[in-house]
C-alpha cells in the first residue's frame, strides 16, 4: 500500500474544490468570510456540492472498497486504483487493526493468566 502521487493528487483536488465551493456558497448566500452561515445552505448550493465532489473523486479514476476484518469484526475503507486495481490507501490502515487485535488477543491472555 502506498499514499503515492495519486493520493496526495486527489487530496490537493478536493481540497482545492471544497475551498472554492465555500467561497462560492458564502457569495451566493453573501455572508463576510469571518462570520459563520447562520441560515441553512441552499438546496441548490448542496446539489453544485454533491455534483463536484462526484465529478472530483471521479476523475481520480479509484473506487472505495469496504473490507471486513475478522478478528476485529469491523470494516475498513480502501481507496482502490481503477487501472491498476492497487490499494492506493487503507482507512484506518490495516496494519494497526491487526495492530489492535493483536493487542486485545494479548490482553485477553494476560487478564485469563492472572484471574
Amino acid at each position: 500500500m502506498t499514499g503515492g502521487t495519486i493520493g496526495v493528487h486527489t487530496q490537493q483536488k478536493v481540497n482545492n474544490f471544497m475551498n472554492q465551493l465555500i467561497q462560492n456558497v458564502r457569495i451566493e448566500e453573501k455572508q463576510p468570510e469571518s462570520t459563520p452561515l447562520e441560515k441553512p445552505v441552499s438546496e441548490k448550493s448542496l446539489q453544485n456540492a454533491v455534483n463536484g465532489m462526484n465529478d472530483v473523486v471521479s476523475s481520480a479514476n479509484t473506487h472505495l472498497k469496504f473490507e471486513y476484518h475478522d478478528r476485529l469484526n469491523e470494516y475498513y475503507v480502501t481507496i482502490v486504483d481503477d487501472i491498476t486495481q492497487e490499494v492506493v490507501k487503507e482507512i484506518p490502515a490495516k496494519k494497526f487493526l491487526d495492530m489492535h487485535a493483536d493487542m486485545a488477543e494479548f490482553m485477553g491472555l494476560l487478564v485469563d493468566k492472572k484471574a
